[in-house]
């Protein structure tokens, strides 16, 4: 007899093996039609998958977020049967799942066409069509390779070496004609995966590597049912028309260009709006207790081998070298900060010590990874370290984590979800240093009343560490700031204080970054504001115009009064008229026009209008001054 406990604490109870599918089917005919794998003992399974022993079963629906992932990478599987179908040359390489959806890595001699993408997106629809089931053969290592062999899937013959021998057996999934290798689960049937759209094609390579060849991938989205795949694609569409490589050609904020591929030319008001974010930032450092510093931006290599970034980063860094030494340009900002400590010996009473710095860093990122300003090579942080006492961690943790908050909602984020990164499997230090640094970072987060999620091998290689994910206003999440514990560094480069016992210590090191890179964070309120940034953030606040040249003299008074108080104001004195100057400049996103005719040149007043076409009507230079001041400082 064989006992299923399911997850409302109910039993049932089965006198043989019992797969999962009749595990549902014994619930009800409802829920057997929709299940779409099945969760035993904590381990996701086939719904063909036989149970033998006593279990805690959980069906998954395409209701379930893990029942819409395997949707997802089911549909990246019949991407594979549609691609080989129409071209048979192609030889099939991965396929997984990605946030909203998933892509398949496919060798072909020649790049895929959008003509090619629609044409697979039509025969994979065919293929829905036929309602076919999708079988799944738990099969030997020695059969999985020949039934690859036989079809001429190098690729796939390459990953199962890269499993080495002790994967004794593998998982092959049967789209009809077409076989594919996966640990699984899968829909038991193609008629869950109809909610579906390819979204596009890009190059890939073997591996993420440059050097190997390069690979087709095709990306698409998959969702339980058509609303959820159209509400998916309006904000795909949203977010195109907040693309903010679009907006800052637009408003004239920034360029990038072939000669300095990641690397950011920043114009006037994307300047701007740079120094607005850096000089906010610079007030929180000194509000909280941070002193300033600057490091230089190459140090030699031996540094970075005692810091342990060379064995863990180096092939992400750039290199120069002069007279015989080799130097590494810095990709972070942590060890010059470890330098600066160590420049004479610290009090236990010296503790917290704070360092910030803008600090600009390069690394080496893949060409292909690169985004607009959001993945660069080059980029700025506002970035900080703490040195403390292991008993200061905690209030450390706790106070950056109101500063952090803070900080979002000032910028318009109030959506933030919190993660902690856990130790990776490539690591400095042991598991009982590990074991204390998550459970400082666990010990602060509780003491904030905040709750977590936890993500197993993501921290950084010193330490684990806080991400703070911020919700824009279209429903993407991005990762901004971190606070790390970290026992490592200090040791390894030598940081010491001396504690109450006059004992010589290593101190705790706390990196930490709130917006993180600057031109990132830029790209991102970019896109969250639509280009209609508030008016404290905006890189011009408000233009003056005249409509005759009589106002001229007038107008220039005006910005100068303005300018002088702080604003950043300009004037349009061209003779155009003045609602094609109202039109251009409410295009270009400025928060306020001021209109200067005859009447508001006698009377020393203003016309006000915003952006979003409201008309304040007249109002004194010095009362538009007063709402500026309200609305334009943070």
């Amino acid at each position: 007899m064989i006992t299923i406990t399911l997850p409302d604490g109910s039993t049932r109870q089965f006198e043989a093996p019992v797969t999962v599918m009749q595990v549902a089917q014994a619930i009800g005919p409802g829920l057997a039609k929709a299940t779409v794998a099945g969760v035993v003992d904590g381990r996701q399974v086939d719904a063909c998958d036989l149970i033998d022993h006593d279990a805690h079963v959980r069906i998954l629906t395409p209701k379930d977020p893990e029942g819409v992932d395997i949707i997802r990478h089911s549909c990246a599987h019949l991407v594979g049967h549609a691609v080989k179908q129409l071209y048979p040359e192609a030889k099939m390489v991965i396929g997984p799942v990605i946030e909203d959806g998933f892509y398949y890595d496919i060798w072909y001699p020649r790049p895929f066409t959008p003509e090619d993408l629609a044409a697979i997106e039509q025969r994979m629809r065919e293929l829905i069509a036929q309602d076919y089931d999708v079988i799944k053969k738990v099969t030997p290592r020695a059969e999985v390779i020949e039934v690859f062999r036989q079809r001429g899937e190098d690729y796939k013959l390459r990953l199962i070496e890269d499993m080495g021998p002790e994967v004794t057996a593998m998982g092959l999934y049967y789209h009809q004609e077409y076989v594919d290798m996966c640990r699984g689960p899968h829909v038991p049937n193609t008629r869950f995966l109809k909610a579906f759209k390819l979204t596009r094609v890009s190059g890939a390579y073997w591996r993420g590597d440059s050097k190997n060849e390069q690979l087709q991938r095709i990306y698409g989205t998959a969702w339980a049912d058509e609303k959820q795949l159209k509400a998916y694609l309006q904000r795909l569409e949203e977010a195109e028309k907040r693309d903010h490589r679009k907006i800052g050609k637009a408003l004239d904020l920034f360029h990038l260009q072939e000669e300095g591929p990641g690397l950011v030319f920043w114009h006037p008001k994307g300047w701007a709006i740079w120094q607005v974010v850096e000089q906010y930032m610079r007030r929180v450092y000194r509000e909280t207790g941070y002193g300033e510093v600057r490091c230089p931006q190459i140090l030699d290599v031996s540094l970075w081998q005692k810091s342990g970034h060379w064995d863990n980063y180096k092939d992400n860094m750039f290199f120069t070298e002069s007279e015989k030494r080799t130097y590494a340009v810095k990709p972070m900002n942590c060890p010059g900060h470890v330098q600066i400590f160590n420049q004479g010996l610290h009090s236990y009473r010296d503790l917290p010590i704070r360092y910030g710095e803008f600090g600009a860093c390069h690394r080496n990122e893949p060409s292909g990874a690169l985004h607009g300003i959001l993945r660069v090579r080059g980029f700025t942080q506002d970035d900080g370290h703490i040195f403390c006492t292991e008993d200061q961690v905690e209030s450390e943790v706790r106070a950056f984590h109101a500063q952090a908050l803070k900080v979002y909602a000032d910028f318009g984020f109030t959506d933030i979800q919190i993660k902690i990164a856990l130790r990776p499997d490539s690591r400095l230090g042991d598991d009982a240093t590990w074991d204390k640094a998550e459970e400082a970072l666990r010990s602060a987060l509780r003491a904030s009343g905040v709750e977590w999620q936890e993500l197993p091998g993501e921290g950084a290689f010193y330490g684990p560490k806080i991400e703070y994910h911020l919700k824009d206003a279209i429903g993407r999440t991005w990762q901004l700031g971190t606070m790390q514990v970290d026992f490592m560094m200090p040791a390894r480069l030598g940081a010491e204080y001396v504690d109450e016992h006059s004992q010589r210590r290593h101190p705790v090191m706390l990196h930490r970054a709130i917006v993180g890179s600057m031109e990132r964070f830029i790209g991102i309120l970019i896109e969250h504001h639509a280009g209609l940034l508030p008016v404290w953030l905006a890189p011009v606040q408000a233009v003056v115009m005249n409509i005759t040249d009589a106002q001229a003299d007038a107008v220039e008074v005006v910005r100068k009064t303005l300018a002088n108080q702080g604003f950043r104001v300009i004037s349009d004195l061209r003779n155009e008229k003045i609602g094609y100057k109202i039109r251009e400049h409410t295009l270009q996103r400025v928060p306020y026009l001021l209109v200067v005719g005859d009447r508001e040149k006698e009377e020393g007043t203003l016309s006000v209008r915003t952006r979003g076409g409201e008309d304040l009507g007249r109002m004194s230079v010095d009362a538009f001054a007063a709402r500026l001041r309200q609305e334009g400082i943070r």
